[in-house]
């Protein structure tokens, strides 16, 4: 179905219709019946449709998963607004951002650009986004091992914590001409691979319910070859859409980063950015849901060829959790502030644009405390 939560409107049924009537967007959801397999869900195969009006002032952005139809008109009118359209896939990958002509500073990301031009400047960037995310791992393992009676997933969790803290104490002793050598963001690169095989070597010791059905092996994606990997690579792709806004927000180019390799359509500082998110908030939300039993096996199917997705109401439950989870609070150990979770993402970006402009020595990663 359709939902709009937190401004967003999320567009998962296959075959919704959107169009325009003035300043409004009209949605049309089609009705399948329950046992229809997905890959029959089309618009004639509909047995009702669910329509409503959605005032476009009431947006900020659109995410459509799949087969959704906009008509361009309905386009027209999210650009006319500032309204950005994402298109993904049903897993959540990200295939095109639409938005109009972008209001934002000139000589924002003309620094931007010069820095990308620079490899002692994208390394310096990615040291500390690396350390963040190091940090933020080491903190999601210290919980797991708090949480567990078994001695020896207590020793493997404690093993994998202080391999992590060993790099991050590595990456504090780079100096600036250690960033200026030749190579130096590959092996920084190196170093942020290494530490993600560590941290999903016990990734599974995470999870203290239906470890069975929820088994995880190692990281797949592209598709998803399981249900965790499902759950972890949807969040991640909820992460993404929010860091693209944030960054366009702010008046960087989300497209342009320095610790990911640019490549056609792939928003490179977002997946930049969003690598302090990874552990303390998609992760940790995603062993929550599995831990309390809300998302259970029910959730997913496999398609053919091995490929696992959501359900339409398993798609529906997550974004809601995630949403829930982005209105809780914490306190920003940099701005002295407590902030919705849902903030950090622009908070974040405005922290990279001032280092960029020049006006901190440093950009500083968010680490909760």
């Amino acid at each position: 179905m359709s939902e709009i939560i937190q401004n967003t409107l999320y567009l998962m049924t296959p075959a919704t219709y959107v169009n325009r009537d003035h300043l409004t967007l009209q949605v049309e959801v089609p009705v399948y019946p329950a046992d229809l397999p997905a890959e029959k869900r089309q618009r004639d195969a509909a047995t009702d449709w669910r329509k409503v009006s959605i005032p476009i002032h009431h947006l900020e952005s659109i995410c459509a998963f799949g087969q959704i139809n906009i008509t361009p008109p309905a386009l027209d009118l999210c650009w006319e607004h500032g309204v950005a359209v994402n298109y993904l896939s049903e897993w959540g990958r990200l295939h095109a951002r639409m938005s109009g002509v972008a209001d934002t500073s000139v000589t924002m990301r003309r620094a931007q650009f010069r820095a990308a031009d620079q490899p002692a400047k994208c390394a310096a960037i990615a040291r500390q986004m690396i350390a963040g995310k190091l940090q933020n791992s080491r903190n999601s393992l210290l919980r797991a091992a708090r949480e567990t009676d078994s001695e020896d997933e207590q020793e493997r969790l404690g093993d994998a914590v202080e391999a992590l803290g060993r790099q991050v104490i590595e990456l504090g002793y780079w100096t600036d001409s250690n960033l200026a050598e030749e190579g130096a963001l590959d092996r920084l690169r190196g170093a942020e691979g290494l530490a993600a095989q560590i941290y999903f070597s016990v990734f599974e010791l995470c999870l203290k319910q239906q470890r069975v059905a929820f088994a995880f092996i190692n990281r797949n994606r592209r598709p998803p070859r399981d249900r965790i990997n499902c759950l972890l690579s949807f969040l991640y792709a909820l992460v993404r859409h929010d860091c693209i806004t944030a960054l366009t927000a702010v008046g960087l180019d989300p497209f342009v980063g320095f610790l990911h390799t640019e490549r056609p359509n792939r928003p490179a500082l977002a997946l930049d950015l969003m690598e302090e998110f990874r552990p303390w908030l998609a992760d940790r939300l995603a062993v929550t849901l599995v831990n309390r039993k809300q998302v259970v096996p029910e959730h997913f199917r496999e398609r053919e060829g091995g490929a696992m997705e959501f359900t339409d109401a398993g798609r529906k439950l997550v974004i809601q959790a995630y949403q829930v989870r982005k209105q809780e609070t914490l306190q920003h150990p940099l701005l002295d502030q407590q902030l919705r979770i849902g903030q950090m993402p622009f908070y974040q970006g405005r922290i990279l644009a001032r280092y960029l402009r020049g006006d901190i020595a440093a950009y500083v990663p968010l680490v909760p405390k």
